[in-house]
């Protein structure tokens, strides 16, 4: 029998094959884009095409009588665009830099903290802005930036984001091995972050932090002793000296 014979609808199997084929696609086709959508709880679709558009990941209009679900409280009215705060001019980075100064004492000269607050230099300007502008209406809540933003136009705060943005961002320092950062071990209290030493383990019951301050520290030597002689197995034993960090 030949190639031209076995492909032609004359040949009952090549016919028969096809219409089983094209009859599961059609079965997999209905089952996928109608029938699951439909069976779906929670959905509700206008028909049966809006049920195979959901199906085929096509954006779908929400429905008109659908209930919009407002926070009961205050929420940021910033709207992010992709190019948004894109190519500040160098009078919006100088307008920022004058007006950063009543920044520094809190977020340090060049936008780099000394008194556990975030540092600010080298952050995205969107950032920056956004919160800002958060201080300012209230939807989100500091004693201390309230007063501040209080007075501040919306120019002043898009310069303040370029200008902080343009500064270089330094990585803080890597604490050393062993070592927990500094900000876990000293605390950060405007921050609301509680330091893990000593005084905390006195208040708590816990024992301090391994390498905070005034807290001990263990030196271990591993060693080895025989627990199963009958199967002549050991077990790793550690004996430690406790010593008091300078």
């Amino acid at each position: 029998m030949t190639r031209e014979r076995i492909a032609s609808f004359r040949n009952p199997w090549f016919t028969a094959s096809v219409a089983i084929t094209a009859s599961i696609a059609l079965v997999a086709a209905v089952v996928g884009f109608v029938w699951l959508p439909l069976a779906h709880p929670g959905e509700r679709f206008k028909g049966v095409w809006d049920a195979i558009c959901s199906a085929a990941g096509l954006v779908r209009n929400a429905p008109s009588g659908s209930q919009i679900v407002s926070a009961d409280y205050l929420t940021t009215s910033v709207e992010f665009d992709p190019r948004m705060l894109r190519g500040a001019s160098a009078e919006s980075i100088g307008r920022g830099a004058t007006l950063a100064l009543r920044c520094t004492m809190c977020h340090g000269a060049r936008g780099l903290s000394q008194a556990d607050t975030p540092n600010l230099a080298g952050q995205y300007p969107v950032t920056i802005y956004k919160e800002l502008v958060d201080f300012k209406t209230g939807a989100r809540a500091s004693a201390v930036m309230a007063p501040l933003v209080a007075d501040l136009s919306d120019a002043d705060m898009r310069d303040l984001a370029a200008y902080y943005a343009y500064l270089p961002r330094v990585s803080a320092p890597q604490p050393a091995a062993g070592e927990p950062p500094r900000i876990v071990a000293s605390g950060a209290p405007l921050r609301g972050v509680a330091p893990v030493g000593p005084a905390t383990a006195k208040l708590t019951g816990k024992p301090a932090l391994r390498g905070s301050r005034d807290s001990p520290r263990s030196i271990c030597a591993p060693s080895s002793r025989p627990s199963r002689p009958e199967f002549g197995t050991t077990t790793s034993a550690s004996r430690c000296v406790t010593s008091r960090a300078g």
